[in-house]
């Protein structure tokens, strides 16, 4: 009896702290989510983390670990609970998390894993912009390569350990964001990424060294002790538009939720020295973030990075007019030929009315990559959002450019591998102006060559010149290929398919982009005949040529008349008709003398080659059977009339 108590004690025991246990998991998630929801990610990480490692499973918690980490760019730690998501939950998996998954994939530079999920992704959400371009960019990987090397990199002298990002020209000297804190009894740290909170910095210019040095904190009115980053200087240096956090009068403002955000202010110089007391712009909120300002060349535009109520994505990039009394119109979004789905920010207009900008939404290496564009378009060319290919772009984030248009020197920011800190900057001069790209497609229709039917089901495979193999696929019910080819190089474009004979075409590209048509019409190796039935279309003969005012048969006539004479040979009881035709040049009369003769003399060689006589008959048509309008008062080329100029052989029994 004893045994049987203790027995039931353990299980009541063990169900009590089960039950415990799982109550302490879901309380543990649920202080997760709330910090989650406040962009603590930090804290999050902590608390999911414990929660995973005593063996607790979701999709939810791996969706929110690895976006935990995906936020605060630590892209690999993300694709580690990404993969767990697809692997243990393929079923609850919704479409964004196949893009954020695909794009952990590229910082790993495992491209092909991650087009298999953006296959995925733009099955689930096709109508989604970055799926669009995805499909219609498939060879991005080329593309980037075509744009990559035109710029010399290097690890700017004014990096340290911690994050330095969002450099601005100011005069001959830089000012950029930095989390460095000198402040020697006490840290002020941000919940986001467990670093100090970014300030701004200057860096001097040394001309002997043509280097920066003396770095010192900026104005002490621009700088408050929560975030400050990504200047924009006026050409004249006397004003200054920077982000920073909602904190004004000492007062940090949050939204409904409780989430401080951030806002993008101006201030003046001051005649005497110093910065006047900055002022958040009119068309800030509380409620979203306005960041990352630049301006156009002629300064009467204000360009950023914001969240706000009616973006396509989690930011987008919009433009402002600044009036000439310093006030604002309404800000506008740039649309989406620049705008995805997913974040674009980092704007920065060059002095030629490019607009350089960082993205996730657009095809790239991984994480955010530069990409440029103009931003007043007058051509198709120049509405074209171009990756600037490597060394400024890479697996990791990429993003914060600037770039002087008459040096051709400037500034990135990247937490590439091999940095001083998380997030540096990076120094380069660009050697070489953007790329035209070239673009060329061999493209065609599959059809059976003698009814012009579409053969789907065809096998088409494309070699290069060294008959290496490049591409294999079966075209459709629509009987279609089409496949991107680089210029300037030669191609074999083969079809294969069942009943039919192969079929092979050389293409020569140009250094021009097009489309290349390339149909290709497959041959039977069978073909019915019936009686009426025309011998020259079935045998695909060519024509049978006499010389001019002759009618004695040609060498190159033999070997067309062989194959029919072989067919008659095969079928002992055909008959034929021989018909010969001639142009509309001459007299008539002598047109129709001529092609009798010529019927006269077909008949005969086919005779002497041991075709029975009362199986053939020939008869001339002249010009009375003409296959165009080449008649006499045409003027049609010589290629038209040769059309005309034809043997026929009718199959009569």
């Amino acid at each position: 009896m004893g045994k049987y108590l203790l027995k039931s004690l353990l299980i009541f025991m063990l169900l009590f702290f089960g039950n415990n246990t799982l109550l302490s998991q879901e309380k543990k998630l649920k202080k997760a989510k709330e910090q989650y929801d406040k962009y603590q990610y930090i804290d999050a990480q902590e608390t999911y983390l414990k929660v995973a490692r005593k063996g607790y499973k979701s999709a939810d918690l791996f969706m929110n670990l690895g976006d935990s980490y995906y936020f605060n760019s630590q892209f690999e730690e993300a694709l580690k609970w990404y993969e767990e998501l697809v692997n243990s939950y393929p079923d609850q998996i919704q479409p964004e998390y196949y893009f954020r998954y695909a794009q952990t994939l590229k910082t790993v530079e495992r491209y092909q894993d991650s087009d298999i999920y953006m296959k995925k992704f733009a099955a689930a959400n096709g109508n989604d912009l970055r799926a669009k371009l995805f499909l219609d960019g498939s060879d991005y990987l080329k593309r980037i390569d075509f744009q990559s090397g035109r710029f010399e990199i290097e690890n700017a002298s004014v990096n340290s350990s911690f994050v330095e990002f969002g450099t601005a020209f100011y005069g001959k000297n830089i000012v950029f964001s930095s989390s460095r804190d000198t402040l020697t009894f006490k840290k002020t740290i941000h919940q986001w990424n467990g670093e100090a909170f970014l300030n701004l910095f200057e860096a001097k210019y040394d001309s002997v060294n043509n280097n920066f040095s003396k770095i010192k904190r900026f104005d002490r009115k621009i700088n408050s002790k929560f975030h400050e980053s990504t200047p924009v200087f006026t050409k004249d240096t006397r004003t200054i538009y920077f982000t920073r956090n909602n904190f004004e009068e000492g007062k940090l403002g949050r939204d409904q939720k409780g989430t401080n955000k951030l806002k993008i202010y101006r201030s003046y110089k001051n005649p005497e020295g110093g910065w006047t007391t900055p002022q958040n712009l009119p068309f800030n909120s509380d409620e979203y973030s306005v960041a990352h300002p630049t301006l156009s060349s002629d300064e009467k535009t204000l360009y950023f990075s914001s969240d706000m109520p009616g973006g396509k994505g989690s930011s987008d990039l919009y433009e402002v007019a600044i009036n000439s009394d310093g006030s604002f119109g309404e800000p506008k979004n740039l649309g989406d030929r620049i705008n995805t789905e997913g974040k674009e920010t980092f704007p920065f207009i060059g002095a030629d009315g490019e607009l350089y900008f960082s993205s996730d939404g657009h095809m790239g290496l991984g994480g955010l990559d530069v990409y440029v564009t103009k931003i007043n378009p007058q051509t198709d060319k120049e509405k074209l959002v171009v990756n600037v290919g490597r060394p400024i772009n890479g697996p990791k984030d990429d993003f914060a450019f600037i770039i002087d248009e008459n040096t051709k020197k400037g500034y990135f920011s990247s937490n590439r591998e091999g940095g001083k800190g998380s997030d540096d900057i990076y120094s380069f001069v660009e050697l070489e102006d953007l790329k035209d790209f070239c673009e060329t497609t061999i493209a065609g229709l599959v059809t059976d060559k003698d009814t012009n039917e579409l053969l789907p089901g065809t096998k088409v495979s494309l070699y290069d010149s060294n008959n290496n193999l490049i591409q294999s696929f079966v075209v459709g019910d629509e009987a279609t290929y089409s496949q991107l080819v680089e210029c300037e190089s030669s191609y074999f474009v083969r079809a294969e398919k069942e009943e039919y004979n192969t079929l092979e075409k050389l293409v020569n590209t140009s250094d021009k982009s097009q489309t290349i048509d390339t149909p290709l019409a497959l041959e039977k190796k069978i073909k019915t005949a019936d009686v009426g039935d025309d011998l020259t279309k079935i045998l695909a003969l060519k024509p049978i040529y006499f010389d001019f005012n002759g009618y004695t048969i040609r060498s190159d006539a033999k070997i067309e008349l062989a194959k029919v004479i072989e067919v008659m040979n095969q079928y002992a009881n055909m008959k034929l008709e021989i018909r010969a035709h001639t142009d509309s040049h001459g007299e008539d009369q002598y047109n129709l003398y001529l092609s009798e003769k010529r019927a006269e003399a077909t008949v005969n060689y086919m005779i002497d080659n041991g075709i029975s006589a009362d199986r053939l008959t020939g008869k001339g048509y002249g010009e009375t059977q003409l296959v165009n309008d080449c008649g006499n008062e045409s003027n049609c080329e010589k290629d038209k009339h040769q059309l005309n100029r034809r043997s026929e052989f009718i199959i009569v029994k």
